[in-house]
């Protein structure tokens, strides 16, 4: 008996195939078939957490409104009476399948995050600084980047940095850093 964790809609729900659940509206059309987040898989021997290649297929069937609620506020002795309701959006879903999906299906999420690059601290010292140039890969510096290499930047660099700052970007914090930068360097 094999069943599965899965994400869907924030939520966490226990699954098995041809299962059915009330979940939080999914903005699919009935019929449609999805593929949620699968955290972990067991049944068959030892669970495996987030497993790479394994997929669960889900299909909405209908979408529904829950039991409504009545809300109810009401102070003594002033006549402050007032009542609400709320149905809870629902969507029902069959679990069609768990198990091992095509290679292109489990390789799309793992080809989309794209490793976040960081600058390296080489830029404080900034290699390719020419008399009155920006330093290299000066537009893809963050301000808190800027405010650390900006003291060890040649003074002709941080006057180019500045104007480019004044009539390109414009942000605040790169200014003042700048401008701080080159106030201790004409000191």
């Amino acid at each position: 008996m094999t069943y599965a964790i899965v994400s869907i809609g924030g939520k966490q729900y226990r699954v098995r195939e041809g299962q059915h659940l009330l979940v939080d509206r999914v903005a699919l059309d009935g019929g449609a078939t999805f593929t949620p987040a699968v955290l972990l898989v067991g049944g068959n021997g030892d669970p495996a957490i987030a497993p790479d290649g394994v997929t669960v297929t889900a299909r909405v069937v209908e979408h529904q409104r829950g039991p409504k609620l009545r809300i109810g506020k009401y102070r003594k002795r002033t006549g402050y009476r007032r009542h609400t309701g709320f149905r809870s959006a629902l969507t029902k879903v069959q679990i069609e399948s768990i198990g091992t999906g095509t290679a292109s299906a489990a390789a799309k999420p793992a080809a989309a995050k794209t490793p976040k690059v960081e600058k390296p601290a080489a830029l404080a010292q900034a290699p390719g600084q020419v008399g009155g140039a920006l330093p290299d890969g000066y537009d893809d510096l963050t301000v808190a980047q800027i405010k650390e290499a900006a003291a060890s930047w040649e003074p002709a660099a941080l006057s180019a940095a500045l104007e480019h700052e004044q009539q390109h970007a414009k942000r605040k914090g790169a200014l003042a850093a700048l401008e701080s930068a080159i106030g201790k360097k004409g000191e």
